[in-house]
């Protein structure tokens, strides 16, 4: 049963062009990066220098998975990008209410 499912996983990779393996290195791989970017973020914040550089980071870690797909996918259904779309727009929101929170706390 999982040697079927890992074949239906990697044929779904085949039919986009992606690997699922290199997707979710990457969407794993970036976690303590963004972690590290947010960390950086709160605390020049709190310092009151300037958080563009830890800003720019942190939204990228958050994205680089789906930047890999949007790079090397193609025949992505248009309801994918409208489900990652809602995914990133609410884990954004979630992520910066979190931030805001911390530095207040400090």
């Amino acid at each position: 049963m999982l040697a079927d499912i890992n074949q239906w996983f990697l044929a779904l990779g085949a039919e986009y062009g992606v690997n699922p393996y290199i997707f979710g290195g990457i969407y794993v791989g970036a976690i303590p990066f963004f972690l590290l970017s947010i960390g950086w973020l709160v605390k020049r914040a709190r310092a009151g220098k300037s958080t563009v550089w830890p800003t720019m980071l942190a939204g990228f870690f958050f994205v680089s998975a789906y930047l890999y797909l949007a790079i090397a996918g193609r025949n992505i259904p248009v309801w994918v990008w409208i489900f990652l779309a809602a995914l990133v727009i609410y884990g954004a929101f979630s992520t910066i209410r979190d931030t805001r929170r911390k530095i207040r706390e400090g």
